[in-house]
């Protein structure tokens, strides 16, 4: 019982704090004079309130959170926020059924981008914010920034940092002191996200889109202002900015931070996933743009690359903005871009999927085991980079590569036995559990999440929890191992 309030106590602390980002929606709704003033002020009091009383009312239980804890506190923390932010949405759109709020608000968190919402040039500019804004917040991770504050007020949070950061290399920490690393952490993150805005200003962007898109290109969540997303704009200048900053945040921050901080380019080089990220990227960029411009999708080589170039990076580092109906290209490049987003994003960024570090261990590993064919009794511990890994975390690797593709596997099923078709289920399974945003076919670019049943929307709002807990932190919780004493 007293684990259970002791989460309860830090969710109303986590509670209060999301009530503060209110703020920015209700000074843009006066700004706009849009009518949402009341929706937000109303959610930010119910927010704050609750959160006062929940955490007034397990006050004496407050303690740190154990590492078993910290696995239930984050999944109730999704969960709980996505169900507290779908207040706005509900209150300010006309006929949004609960349903369609949580997996908009669902997919704003965890960064997945796929909204289920048509109209969104002419949306209250407020209720655009929002959404972007949940987006920037989960980028990083609100629990990061939580962890940061939470220590002050009595609750310790390396529990909650070990559950939520992704990957396997999740223990390192840029400076001794957890609280330390998660202000660094998103001060680098604002300082991006700033330069962000600038520069799409400067490359013709109006101030409030420029502030929505950098929100949600920072924290590869691919909403938008536009139903017709980046193609809205036509800009190869603004594309160009987008593409630079995805790759931005598609890298890990603790590195950006290192670079900063030494004021030297180097730890790019050392970076053991930054190099063979990029190499990824540009080599399908090349074949890709070749191979629309050989089967004539563009008239020039270089307009073939100019799409190619945004729409690739956008997927595969699990962003979601579009400038072009990748839909309609060649069936190979839109599958090969969704099979990027498995493994493109990297270890302490905001992208989703494996992760190129788990990539690289399990190519490793193949090669390990073959050269173990030829040499058994020979010792070959695998690296990557300067680092040996230990066999124990070659064996999580697997463990978490099994469960990513059997959970893809199971939610695809589910969605073809709805009466889904299996092009756009499995397409929509692959996008929602890399947190990429758009699928193909039903649910491609140039269409909404809308037409989905409420069962259909509630199993790609799982999908997109499963993938942005990666996997294990929400599926431990069904095990009975985890309730036992």
């Amino acid at each position: 019982m007293q684990r259970f309030c002791t989460i309860g106590f830090v969710l109303g602390l986590i509670l209060m704090v999301f009530g503060v980002t209110y703020a920015l929606p209700i000074a843009t709704s006066l700004y706009f004079e849009d009518g949402m003033v009341d929706h937000f002020v109303n959610g930010m009091s119910l927010n704050i309130g609750i959160g006062s009383l929940l955490s007034g009312v397990t006050m004496r239980f407050r303690g740190d959170v154990k590492t078993r804890d910290g696995y239930l506190l984050v999944a109730s923390f999704w969960v709980l926020m996505s169900s507290a932010a779908t207040l706005p949405l509900i209150w300010g759109i006309p006929g949004l059924s609960f349903t369609d709020a949580f997996f908009e608000c669902v997919s704003g968190f965890t960064t997945t981008g796929a909204t289920v919402l048509v109209g969104l040039d002419n949306l209250a500019p407020s209720l655009n914010l929002w959404r972007h804004e949940l987006n920037w917040i989960g980028g990083l991770g609100i629990i990061v920034l939580a962890v940061a504050i939470l220590p002050l007020l009595g609750v310790g949070g390396m529990q909650l940092y070990k559950a939520e950061i992704a990957g396997p290399v999740k223990d390192s920490k840029i400076t001794p002191r957890i609280t330390e690393t998660a202000r660094l952490l998103w001060l680098v993150y604002a300082g991006a996200t700033l330069a962000c805005i600038l520069a799409l200003n400067l490359a013709g962007m109006g101030w409030f889109d420029a502030i929505c898109h950098s929100f949600s290109t920072l924290g590869l969540g691919g909403f938008s202002t536009h139903d017709a997303s980046i193609s809205f704009y036509d800009s190869p200048a603004i594309e160009l900015v987008l593409t630079i900053f995805m790759l931005i945040a598609a890298m890990n921050f603790a590195t950006h931070y290192t670079v900063l901080h030494n004021r030297s380019l180097k730890p790019y080089l050392s970076d053991p996933e930054a190099i063979p990220m990029l190499g990824v990227l540009a080599g399908s960029i090349l074949l890709c743009s070749g191979y629309l411009w050989h089967f004539n999708t563009y008239p020039d080589f270089f307009i073939s690359l100019r799409h190619v170039t945004f729409n690739l990076v956008s997927i595969a580092t699990d962003c979601g903005l579009m400038s072009a109906d990748f839909d309609t290209w060649p069936p190979f490049v839109p599958w090969w871009m969704l099979y990027l987003s498995c493994i493109t994003a990297c270890t302490g960024s905001t992208g989703g999927g494996i992760k190129m570090f788990r990539t690289l261990l399990l190519w490793k590993q193949a090669g390990r085991e073959m050269f173990s064919l030829l040499h058994p009794r020979a010792v070959n511990p695998i690296r990557i980079g300067d680092t040996p890994i230990a066999n124990k975390i070659i064996f999580a690797v697997l463990a978490f590569i099994f469960l990513y593709f059997i959970s893809i596997v199971v939610m695809t099923f589910t969605l073809i036995f709805t009466g889904l078709d299996p092009i756009s289920a499995l397409s929509a399974v692959i996008a929602c559990i890399n947190n990429a945003g758009p699928g193909l076919n039903q649910l491609g670019p140039s269409h909404s999440y809308a037409s989905l049943s409420d069962f259909q929307t509630w199993i790609c709002a799982i999908t997109m929890l499963l993938g942005r807990l990666e996997v294990f932190t929400l599926i431990v919780l069904f095990t009975p191992t985890f309730w036992r004493k």
